[in-house]
């Protein structure tokens, strides 16, 4: 079976699928949400970091009084950062209203470019129409060194220790990480460490993760001109790529998404389920004409067909139950009768000839009762559950021919004609309940026909027949699907006077039942009377049967001149 046809037909197959493309498209998208937030928060990122150590840069720029002086503080800064510092009209740029809106807020800019691999830095400048930019193409200790000294060159305007502290207050807001004045003493630096600032170094520390509760960090610390006292820049938090909060907010998303899709998965097979549910409350109460109408084709659909014929199995069950109880005791009224009355006859009665006829009387009703049980016994057998059927293939031709012989042998004087088809032509059937059906439609027949009965089988179009017409008075068409009800008698031509117990019509339609085939009965074109025809598959799907082609057709065509 095609993967199409288990997904149509399958609810278990299209569940696993589904949970399965579920996973994948959650995943894929909790992918590319992450990359879109990562996105956001590395630009996030450096724009913070580049605004204070930017707007240091600016400030001095702002403080040379002539454009000379300007040139050279200039000069002398990207000599120290590593990069050529520019100044450029504002309108010369083409900027976005977001960054637009950035230099409003006195924030700093960065646009990063992946191939090649760098990063053009813009900061708007206090006159408010140039702006400062440069190109960097990696971060390097270098630039960290001098914005440190950016910092100090700032600090160096503020005389007092509480100036100065006041103006890292102010500086603070720039920056994305504290700056402060500590005794050097407090800091926790080793010799060499102590060393380098004595030297008027600038000290770098870096902090791990695994060492502090906080992402991976570092430390800057400044010697400033105050004795035994330094400036310590940061922690400056090195940027994570997957933090904690935002693993557990994807977890969640994600889940949250894989329960919708269950849900959406789940939920027709609850609603089918609920329905079914719903038809066995109403089976349980007693009401039979329930109907679960699920659709679909898969195993929930499936399910609730089985569940609908159960049912109408169950009610059909029951009235013919009911029917046959009712018809039973009526049948069995008569013939016990008549003993009860014969056997009374025998009692009174001292005359020999009298008793032999009474008790001949007995015999046939005994055996008439015994044709009834045996009937009853045939039927119920038929419908109370699918019988065991020895499935062969079945010589159409010596059935027929076996079926006249034995109408014949009754010795009425009917003239049976048997129309078989060539010695070649064979259906699949149970032979025993095939012979059943030609027989009692033949007993049937012979009932009441006046003169002509005419018995033929053969094949068409792939499906196998047999037919049974008669001379007699016919059956109305009103009538007709009333023959196979079991105990059913018609009137006019079909009385009881005809003989029979009603059930002879019905196991033909059970049998044809089983055989996944259908009874049907119309009037004979050759005779005027009824016809009952019963037709089934010729094989069944897990058999092949081999037929002679040029016999088919001549059976066909023997079918369509009837």
């Amino acid at each position: 079976m095609s993967l199409v046809s288990s997904l149509k037909h399958s609810i278990f197959v299209r569940i696993y699928a589904g949970l399965l493309i579920v996973c994948l498209c959650v995943a894929l998208f909790a992918q590319l949400l992450m990359d879109t937030i990562n996105k956001e928060r590395v630009q996030s990122y450096r724009e913070n970091m580049a605004t204070g150590a930017f707007y240091l840069v600016s400030e001095g720029i702002g403080r040379q009084i002539s454009e000379t002086q300007r040139e050279y503080w200039l000069s002398d800064a990207s000599s120290l950062f590593g990069s050529t510092f520019r100044i450029v009209p504002i309108n010369g740029i083409d900027f976005s209203s977001s960054e637009l809106r950035r230099f409003d807020n006195g924030d700093t800019v960065v646009r990063y470019i992946n191939q090649p691999t760098y990063a053009d830095v813009y900061h708007r400048l206090p006159d408010g129409n140039s702006v400062l930019t440069v190109r960097i193409s990696q971060v390097t200790e270098q630039q960290v060194r001098a914005m440190a000294v950016f910092l100090l060159d700032d600090l160096s305007y503020y005389t007092t220790l509480s100036a100065k502290r006041t103006r890292l207050k102010e500086l603070e807001e720039k920056f994305s990480f504290p700056l402060e004045l500590k005794g050097v003493n407090a800091l926790g630096l080793d010799n060499d460490q102590m060393a380098r600032l004595r030297r008027d170094e600038v000290v770098i520390l870096f902090q791990d993760s695994s060492t502090s509760r906080g992402n991976s960090a570092i430390r800057i610390i400044v010697p400033s001109e105050i004795n035994d006292m330094a400036i310590v820049m940061g922690p400056v938090p090195l940027f994570n790529w997957f933090p904690l909060n935002l693993i557990i907010s994807m977890v969640l998303i994600s889940m949250f998404l894989i329960s919708l899709g269950v849900y959406a998965l789940i939920f027709p097979l609850e609603r089918k389920l609920q329905l079914i549910q719903v038809g066995v409350n109403e089976v349980s109460q007693g009401n039979l004409d329930i109907q679960v109408q699920v659709i679909g084709q898969d195993e929930i659909a499936r399910l609730s067909a089985t569940f609908n014929a159960m049912t109408e199995h169950i009610k059909r069950l029951i009235e013919s139950q009911r029917e046959l109880t009712r018809a039973v005791s009526h049948e069995l009224r008569t013939p016990v009768a008549r003993i009860r009355f014969a056997v009374d006859m025998l009692a009174d009665t001292d005359d020999e000839d009298s008793r032999h006829m009474q008790r001949d009387y007995i015999d046939e009703d005994i055996e008439a009762l015994n044709g009834l049980i045996d009937e009853i016994l045939t039927y119920a057998k038929l419908e109370e559950g699918s019988p065991k059927l020895d499935l062969e293939p079945v010589n159409l031709k010596e059935l027929i021919e076996q079926v006249v012989r034995e109408t014949n042998a009754l010795g009425k004087s009917i003239k049976i004609v048997g129309q078989p088809p060539s010695a070649k032509v064979t259906a699949i059937a149970d032979r025993r309940y095939l012979h059943r059906v030609i027989q009692n439609l033949a007993g049937n027949a012979l009932r009441y026909a006046e003169t002509t009965i005419i018995i033929s089988a053969g094949v068409k179009k792939g499906n196998a027949f047999v037919s049974v017409e008669d001379d007699g008075h016919g059956i109305a068409e009103a009538d007709r699907e009333k023959v196979f009800i079991p105990f059913s008698r018609l009137d006019d031509s079909r009385t009881r006077a005809s003989g029979g117990y009603g059930l002879g019509l019905s196991i033909v339609s059970r049998i044809a039942f089983w055989f996944n085939g259908s009874m049907k009965v119309d009037e004979s074109d050759d005779l005027g009377g009824a016809r009952f025809v019963m037709t089934w598959p010729i094989k069944p799907l897990t058999q092949v049967l081999a037929a002679d082609e040029l016999t088919q057709e001549k059976s066909n065509r023997d079918f369509d001149n009837e």
